[in-house]
């Protein structure tokens, strides 16, 4: 048993009257504790359970993050037209709405802009489909490649993923103390804030309320993050919704040798740009340890196709906004004409192609002499 652990264990496991918050020096004890395993299960269980009781903190989070950044994988920095784009969303998946990121990145890259994901497979509590799953389904198989290749496809092909159970098994570690508690613990609001990259970034969080995107933006002001978006999406994640208004939050640096963040609040209405609709339903049940729907791989290999389709109209409508939130367009309705071009000229689809072939060369060992890959189309 660790007493070190013990003693935080009790500032946030004495109830509501009398826990107390953890300083961020304490978090990031605490957090580093639990990845290495210092602590008990059962310190570990009641930390989790306790912390969500509580509630965690900006500071604790920037505490946490501390020790992710100190304990987890890093890709390098690679050389590229705009910020690295770090898209973080909930690690156990969706379950209602059919997920739009994978579509997205292949807009956002084949622009030029280039794109980090990060998650593992299906996880407690909501066990839905991951991202490794979809992108299985359209053909990149992430979980081949150790860490140097990942960096290696994200330098040729601007396109990354850091897969938890092979790039940070410390994290996966702890991944079963999800399903043992029967609850998302605070982790899993650390890692919609995550970025496993070491260079300049554009961090995108989702989240479903209000109070998680406080303690990001406090969070992010501790660790000195200024370029950031926020957005209520759907199951929390970065797709906008389209029956709704997007509740979005624009995080930006005043300047280039500034030190703070000016923060705009931004309230887009599909209908008012022509994109409203009903959110895509994933009608198949999702049962643990299955693959993703046929049908759902289906609908996005169509919409690479650039074929009319209600997820047509949602990846035009999420991928115009991201190529006009990540510079590469100077407004929403140039964003959305190239988010459409990109589509139905079969541009991402290609991109897609160069994604997969770079993929398998690497994990076959056929790839020794990388070069980096133009995709870009001005707006």
């Amino acid at each position: 048993m660790s007493n070190e652990f013990r003693m935080l264990l009790r500032k946030v496991g004495s109830g509501p009257h009398t826990s107390e918050d953890l300083t961020r020096l304490e978090a990031e004890a605490a957090t580093r504790m639990i990845l290495l395993q210092e602590a008990t299960p059962a310190q570990i269980g009641a930390f989790m359970i306790a912390h969500r009781i509580k509630r965690p903190t900006g500071i604790e989070l920037a505490g946490m993050l501390d020790a992710y950044d100190q304990l987890g994988p890093k890709l390098q920095p690679i050389a590229a037209a705009y910020p690295v784009t770090v898209f973080s969303i909930p690690y156990d998946g969706r379950s209602r709405t059919a997920p739009l990121l994978p579509l997205t990145a292949l807009i956002l890259v084949a622009a030029g802009v280039p794109v980090i994901l990060h998650g593992g497979d299906r996880m407690p509590t909501k066990e839905g489909i991951s991202l490794i799953e979809l992108w299985n389904g359209l053909g990149v198989h992430w979980q081949k490649l150790s860490l140097d290749q990942v960096q290696q496809v994200l330098e040729t092909t601007l396109l990354g993923f850091v897969y938890l159970p092979r790039h940070f098994p410390l994290a996966q570690g702890i991944v079963p103390y999800r399903d043992q508690i029967g609850k998302r613990p605070p982790f899993s609001t650390l890692e919609l804030m995550w970025s496993p990259y070491a260079g300049e970034t554009h961090l995108v969080s989702g989240f479903v309320h209000p109070p998680t995107e406080t303690m990001f933006r406090e969070a992010f002001a501790m660790r000195g993050v200024r370029r950031f978006t926020t957005v209520k999406g759907l199951e929390g994640s970065c797709d906008l919704p389209r029956d709704r208004t997007a509740i979005i939050g624009w995080g930006q640096p005043q300047a280039a040798e500034a030190t703070e963040t000016a923060f705009e609040r931004l309230h887009l209405v599909p209908r008012e740009y022509g994109f409203a609709g009903k959110e895509i339903s994933l009608a198949t049940a999702i049962a643990e340890g299955t693959a993703p729907p046929d049908d759902l791989i289906t609908q996005m290999q169509t919409v690479l196709q650039g074929k009319p389709s209600e997820m047509l109209q949602a990846a035009i409508w999420n991928g115009g906004f991201y190529l006009w939130r990540c510079g590469a367009c100077p407004d929403l309705p140039a964003g959305l004409t190239m988010a459409a071009d990109l589509l139905t000229q079969g541009k991402a689809a290609q991109i897609l192609r160069q994604i997969v072939g770079e993929v398998d060369a690497i994990a076959l060992g056929r790839r020794s002499n990388p070069s980096p890959m133009s995709g870009s189309m001005p707006c």
